[in-house]
């Protein structure tokens, strides 16, 4: 059974909400203020969160922050009654993985809810490598694709959904360069075009965990002028 936080202040849209997760088969926890809302996320670490941005004592951007800050991965869905496109960039650059502009329909919820759920099982690999290769090793870095673990140098790093995607990706295509808007076609899968430095975002905080020198990528590549690719050199003999 998933695990679902909603934290919004508006009680009918939570209760919507909850009455369709609950046909999902989810078990669902709701908060009505942000300060609570990051406490329960803190301590249930729910399979999904969805965050309103405009709440009491503490909004949406800011619990956002704060979650990714503390390592927890799980899936941010994040709401916005707000039209101005800084709210979804905001979101997106501080780790949430998708978005819904109030008004919604309730079956355009229901879709990216089932959507998040799917791509926590997908295997992400493009098929420059093999099908079945679920575990890959590029140096002091170990990745289980199955598992969603990645190890550095023996220790297990926590990444966000979005993060772990990145890195899957690219390290499955050593040497193939990806442009930002390509990476958020593929990783992201709805139109975010405009929003190409969401991907830088994504790639620092990436690297902020999985290199020794940020300076110095070891792993993940600058391809200037172009996008990202993942470093060749490390692939074994």
């Amino acid at each position: 059974m998933k695990k679902v936080l909603i934290v919004e202040d508006d009680v009918e849209i939570t209760h919507l909400l909850e009455i369709h997760l609950k046909d999902l088969g989810c078990e669902v926890l709701s908060a009505t203020r942000g300060d609570i809302g990051l406490k329960q996320a803190i301590k249930e670490l729910p399979d999904l969160i969805i965050l309103d941005v405009m709440l009491p004592e503490m909004d949406g951007i800011e619990i956002c922050q704060k979650i990714r800050a503390k390592n927890i991965t799980s899936p941010i869905m994040m709401l916005t009654a707000r039209s101005e496109e800084i709210d979804k960039v905001l979101g997106l650059e501080v780790g949430a993985d998708d978005y819904l502009t109030k008004p919604f329909s309730v079956r355009e919820f229901i879709a990216r809810v089932k959507a998040i759920f799917r791509r926590q099982k997908m295997d992400l690999t493009e098929s420059n490598t093999e099908k079945d290769a679920k575990l890959m090793h590029f140096d002091s870095l170990s990745i289980d694709i199955e598992m969603r673990k990645v190890i550095l140098d023996g220790k297990k790093i926590e990444l966000s959904p979005k993060e772990f995607e990145l890195l899957v990706l690219l390290s499955s295509n050593p040497g193939k360069s990806y442009d930002r808007s390509k990476l958020l076609n593929m990783i992201w899968g709805y139109d975010f075009h405009g929003y190409e430095h969401t991907v830088n975002s994504h790639i620092n905080r990436l690297r902020s965990k999985i290199e020794p020198d940020m300076g110095n990528p070891k792993f993940i590549l600058t391809t200037w002028g172009v996008g990202y690719k993942f470093n060749e050199e490390l692939l074994k003999p």
